[in-house]
């Protein structure tokens, strides 16, 4: 096994112009950081609202080994034969368990080791479903006896949730990353105990928006107060991604990177 096991997490990959990106760039941030194991989360790659089995077979034939979600999952009812039969598509943990899908996976990487994956999602201003502390704590109890190291995708509204859960799990776990805001935090670093951290990765998608929403509809909702007709916007499209090292012997990270381009 190697000494050091190196991820890349690409953030909420929003519709086809984030898709069309990703699938151009990850291969040369595989190359420049020698990635040994790739996350997506891909909640919003189907238009802006959830996953198909083809946007999903595109995201595992350019790289990504395990695709995490978040409470957009759930807004095509398609996606539940998806959930429930593909092993590496994740929803979050702490969603009731009568729903279908899996919350976390240790993947095997052969000679490589194993890496385990947690999907969770934070219920401060979001639907308030199960504790995503205690979801938490329950799943790295259970991958602990299969590996050290592990990675969550913290899918959260509220930054304090996110931050909160880190410290919660620091020593504990190799990393927690922030999803869902789309907006890009400049807070990567590693907490004492050796567990990398940032609050959001941001999103891989159109910036010539409001969260991916076209301008002019998002405007109108806030002025209206009333629904408008989602359609995501196509332009100034970036990479968001964060590039995390971990000893493998130990499970602590030593490196984190974080990764937007073209930048600000």
């Amino acid at each position: 096994m190697p000494q050091h096991l190196n991820i890349f997490f690409i953030g909420d990959i929003n519709g086809k112009p984030g898709l069309t990106l990703a699938s151009t760039l990850l291969k040369q941030y595989i190359k420049k950081y020698e990635v040994d194991f790739c996350v997506a989360n891909g909640e919003n790659v189907n238009e802006g609202k959830s996953i198909s089995e083809q946007d999903l077979k595109e995201l595992f034939e350019m790289g990504v080994h395990v695709v995490t979600s978040g409470n957009h999952i759930w807004d095509r009812w398609q996606v539940k034969g998806l959930l429930a039969t593909e092993r590496n598509l994740l929803r979050p943990l702490n969603y009731p368990k009568e729903n279908p899908g899996f919350g976390y996976v240790v993947y095997d990487l052969k000679d490589k080791g194993h890496v385990g994956v947690i999907n969770l999602q934070g219920r401060t201003f979001m639907q308030p479903i199960d504790d995503p502390f205690k979801a938490a704590d329950w799943a790295v109890s259970k991958i602990a006896n299969e590996t050290k190291i592990i990675l969550i995708d913290m899918h959260a509204e509220a930054t304090a949730e996110k931050m909160a859960l880190a410290w919660h799990l620091e020593g504990r776990i190799s990393a927690l990353v922030g999803t869902h805001t789309h907006v890009p935090t400049a807070d990567a670093r590693i907490l004492p105990k050796g567990t990398a951290y940032i609050t959001d990765v941001g999103m891989t998608g159109p910036y010539d928006s409001v969260i991916g929403l076209r301008k002019e509809i998002a405007i109108k909702r806030f002025q209206h107060q009333v629904p408008y007709k989602f359609e995501l916007a196509q332009h100034d499209v970036r990479f968001c991604g964060v590039y995390i090292q971990v000893e493998t012997e130990t499970g602590k990270a030593t490196k984190i990177e974080q990764v937007i381009f073209p930048g600000f």
